[in-house]
């Protein structure tokens, strides 16, 4: 199973993230193909072997060939990547890490998701940072994602908003229930694009997983702090054990008063929202009436917002949670050919292959076949091969 841990020494950006993952392997003519299906227009990539303090590592920069760029809201940024001809883990990566930046802004400024209006996000060069993102961990193989504890930066930036205190108060948002570091000094060390990847995507944050180490990509941050190197370290490796060992919540509610069409799209927001899963039960509740458990597993850190979504898109008035330990199999994501094209799948440990879903629900809508089948079929050509 491959794993990567973000080591934000002296902090995170977007263009640090896709710098360190060039140097990691991913090619940036690669890159560029794959966000050429974004219809965005008006910019060019660039990546440049550089140094601080001594240090070689890559920067990566967007540079804009038409200024006058559109102003864009959430919603449109979710529809643009969810229409565009991109890998489904690359939609699902880039849009869980794009929720989280609404739900920030959205808290920040009192306004509806929906009508979250981006400034420097909504701008070309953090959407090519948060898809590019997306496209690098897919790219690599990457099954889990780690980071280290976070730098709370000091001082002033200037924003859209005006000078504002460092970190944004978006980065605030996005950096509660992580681990901060200590003072490193003066200057916006961690972005709201760098915050919104680490909280909706690492699965723990502390001291390095148990990994074997492998490759290691630095990507240089534009400015160069004197403290010490503004460089963000990405440890590419394998995981130490088959079967590792977690910390999760379990919470629950009992629902017996929810319109049933409502349950479907309150999975659909909590699994949005970093849920591990999400699953109904069915329940007879006092005064012999039925009724539904939902039960939620979930990270520690995104305990808050998913109690939050529970009640707010259903009838719970109150929840209950707890901690358990979950163990998992070792396993990775990949992309096989298969007689009905390219699908994929995961490999568990022992070699047990297990079709995508999204991926054959494609494969069955483009050719007219059941759903079935297509299981079948790519579950019998991946045993032969």
């Amino acid at each position: 199973m491959k794993i990567i841990y973000f080591d934000c020494f002296a902090g995170i950006a977007g263009d640090m993230t896709v710098a360190a993952l060039l140097e990691l392997g991913l090619p940036i003519e690669t890159l560029r193909e794959a966000l050429a299906a974004l219809p965005l227009a008006g910019y060019c990539l660039e990546s440049a072997r550089t140094d601080r303090h001594g240090i070689a590592g890559t920067s990566f920069t967007v540079t804009l060939s038409q200024e006058d760029q559109p102003h864009r809201h959430y919603a449109g940024i979710a529809k643009m990547i969810e229409a565009a001809p991109l890998k489904p883990r690359v939609k699902e990566l880039a849009q869980r890490i794009f929720r989280r930046l609404a739900e920030a802004e959205a808290s920040v400024h009192g306004v509806a998701l929906e009508r979250v209006h981006f400034h420097e996000v909504g701008a070309i060069d953090s959407i090519v940072d948060i898809v590019g993102t997306a496209i690098g961990l897919d790219y690599l193989g990457i099954d889990r994602v780690y980071a280290s504890a976070l730098p709370f930066g000091r001082g002033f930036v200037h924003t859209a908003h005006g000078r504002l205190p460092v970190p944004a108060p978006a980065t605030a948002y996005l950096l509660q229930g992580i681990p901060l570091a200590g003072d490193i000094g003066e200057g916006e060390r961690v972005t709201p694009t760098g915050a919104a990847i680490v909280a909706a995507l690492a699965e723990g944050f502390g001291p390095p997983p148990a990994m074997t180490p492998e490759r290691i990509g630095y990507g240089a941050g534009e400015k160069d702090f004197p403290e010490l190197p503004n460089l963000l370290r990405l440890v590419l490796g394998k995981a130490a054990r088959s079967a590792p060992q977690e910390e999760v919540l379990v919470i629950e509610t009992h629902l017996d008063d929810m319109n049933p069409e409502i349950y479907g799209f309150l999975m659909e927001r909590l699994l949005e929202a970093g849920a591990l899963d999400v699953a109904f039960g069915a329940l007879q509740m006092k005064k012999n009436r039925p009724g539904t458990r939902l039960t939620v597993i979930a990270r520690p850190q995104d305990l808050d917002r998913l109690c939050a979504i529970v009640l707010s898109e259903s009838t719970a008035i109150g929840l209950r949670y707890y901690p358990v330990s979950r163990i998992t199999l070792a396993r990775s994501a990949q992309e096989r050919q298969s007689s009905l094209g390219p699908v994929r799948v995961k490999v568990l440990a022992g070699g047990r292959v297990t079709p995508e879903y999204e991926s054959c629900r494609l494969i069955a809508l483009e050719r007219g076949l059941p759903l079935i089948e297509v299981y079948r079929t790519v579950e019998r050509e991946s045993c032969q091969g």
